[in-house]
């Protein structure tokens, strides 16, 4: 502001405040200050960088006509890919393991009237709840995929409840007609529990009878999702820079960070500078669905972007930005709040009375210590969260990493360093990471199915918990006279009342109703023959270990300790 130090000292002395050059001040006192000296003052805030980064209106007339985006959600194997092959001619369910779909994609559909409608896919696993969450964010419609032959079922209810949240119409599509066992009807009427009226039922929601395997009524359905589209009215503007969503994102060993993306607005072009979350990069190339490079992505259209500088997380939301400076000056402020949230999630552990307690209750609880690498964002996220929802107040699964791409030497040093197992899904170490894990005797396991790396670690985890003690009460008996024997000590003359009473077994000595002792049986004589039990009525000599003082009258009580595995 070219101004002299001395004249801002002089007013802060007339307002009272002595200070020198070097000393700093609070922003209000600076603002008054500068006005007093003829500035203009505007305050600024860090978080202005992101200013203007998302939401600028656009005009009517220059919004166009764009495809919906349609999410396609249901439970587990209800056939939600199946369906999708069939539309889209195409086989992904081969590809994926045990037939069950372990990542969210995005797929571009030409409908039989010749409009385009974009497909997302949704995992209907329980464990991929945040994923499912992601699809209904970014649609348009969601169709409820429900097998005819098995009903509504619980990811069903889930899919009812993140669409409802997200505020969209939903088309049901009822699968399988083509089983002997399936029963339309039924799934109808189980829908009315939870507040969906298809229309034979008087309701507003549309219903499609298909079969995927058959390929029955598919163009009825791809009929019913325009004709829904068309009510929506769904306008973007193309002209202006892209805004979309992060749908999924990996680690590729020959093209590095391979994002996809929603384009939801504007048109994504290659050279363009994005940012995503605390990530940014230039788009080295844009491929469509089917794997073809393409030079711009438009409203509703989904691509693999490659020139991310890291893997960004999945649901950050991507904008254009106008050069690399920009750019920085963004993700550095978010990592930055990233950084600031940890160190505040760590601080607030510590915080209060309540978990404090809380803490000194789990502090004797064992952690099973696990670092987890997986091939795409999205099933990382889904396989930490299912994990920390398993253990109890014993026991518990701690991640200690998290993230995404083949398992690396650091992995195994980060492993090594706290005892963890490093557990792979989908990707696999590289050649020197082994040698690491050889020589550190570090455990990888790798596995392809969500259902088997949790059934795994549970099972791990089950070791961990102490077992539980029964006992079994086999017998009583009282003594009738003790016996002095020579190098042997006090013998008790006994006669089993119930039960039978077994050598080597647990035994209390009990006088008036009170438990005098507690051990093990040493000798258990009938006659002069050692035996190994005596049933009720007969009579016995019994000693025990380590202990003398018996008195006539006392009972005693046999019994045996079990000791069984608990599990999770």
């Amino acid at each position: 502001m070219a101004e002299r130090a001395v004249d801002v000292v002089r007013l802060l002395m007339k307002q009272g405040h002595m200070a020198k050059i070097t000393d700093l001040i609070d922003a209000d006192t600076a603002q008054l200050i500068a006005e007093e000296l003829g500035h203009t003052v505007r305050r600024v805030a860090e978080s202005d960088v992101e200013e203007g980064l998302f939401d600028a209106a656009d005009d009517e007339g220059e919004l166009a006509s764009r495809p919906p985006v349609v999410t396609i959600m249901g439970h587990v194997d209800h056939g939600k890919t199946s369906l999708l092959d069939a539309i889209r001619s195409t086989n992904v369910v081969g590809g994926e393991a045990g037939g069950i779909t372990q990542h969210i994609g995005a797929y571009q559909v030409t409908s039989p009237s010749g409009s385009k409608i974009t497909f997302i896919d949704t995992p209907g696993h329980a464990a991929f709840s945040a994923m499912r969450a992601r699809g209904a964010k970014v649609t348009d419609i969601v169709v409820l995929v429900v097998a005819a032959d098995d009903g509504v079922m619980p990811q069903t209810i889930e899919a009812i409840s993140h669409a409802k949240a997200a505020k969209v119409p939903m088309i049901v599509a009822i699968n399988k007609i083509d089983k002997p066992d399936a029963k339309p009807e039924r799934v109808r009427t189980e829908l009315l529990q939870y507040e969906v009226q298809v229309e034979s039922m008087g309701g507003e929601v549309l219903d499609v009878e298909v079969s995927a395997t058959k390929r029955t009524n598919l163009d009825k359905l791809l009929e019913t999702i325009g004709l829904q589209a068309e009510l929506l009215d769904l306008k973007a503007n193309p002209d202006r820079p892209a805004e979309g969503t992060v749908v999924e994102a990996k680690l590729d060993r020959g093209r590095g960070t391979v994002a996809t993306i929603l384009v939801q607005r504007g048109t994504l072009r290659t050279g363009d500078i994005v940012v995503a979350g605390a990530e940014w990069g230039r788009v080295r190339a844009l491929l469509s669905d089917t794997g073809t490079t393409v030079d711009a992505a438009g409203p509703s259209t989904p691509v693999e972007i490659l020139g991310f500088n890291a893997t960004p997380e999945a649901g950050d939301r991507l904008a254009v930005v106008a050069n690399e400076a920009r750019a920085r000056e963004v993700t550095d402020y978010r990592a930055h709040q990233k950084r600031e949230k940890q160190a505040a999630r760590a601080t607030a552990m510590r915080g209060s009375l309540e978990q404090m307690m809380n803490q000194l209750k789990t502090q004797g609880r064992k952690d099973f210590a696990l670092v987890i690498k997986a091939d795409v964002q999205g099933s990382s996220e889904a396989i930490v969260g299912s994990l920390e929802k398993l253990g109890n107040e014993e026991v518990g699964a701690r991640v200690l990493h998290a993230g995404v791409g083949g398992i690396t030497e650091s992995d195994v040093t980060l492993a090594a360093a706290s005892g963890a197992v490093i557990l792979g899904f989908n990707v696999r170490a590289n050649k020197e990471a082994r040698a690491a894990a050889e020589r550190a005797g570090i455990e990888i396991r790798y596995y392809n199915i969500i259902y088997d790396l949790i059934d795994d670690v549970k099972k791990a985890m089950s070791g961990m918990l102490a077992p539980t003690l029964r006992e079994t009460t086999l017998g009583t008996a009282q003594i009738l006279e003790i016996f002095k024997v020579s190098k042997v000590g006090n013998v008790a003359g006994c006669r089993v009342t119930d039960g039978t009473v077994e050598r080597g077994q647990h035994v209390r000595l009990i006088r008036d109703n009170v438990v005098i002792h507690e051990g093990k049986l040493a000798t258990l004589r009938r006659v002069k023959d050692d035996v190994k039990e005596v049933q009720a009525g007969q009579e016995c000599g019994m000693s025990f270990e380590n202990y003398q003082d018996m008195r006539v009258g006392d009972l005693i009580e046999c019994y045996r300790v079990e000791s069984i595995e608990r599990s999770l």
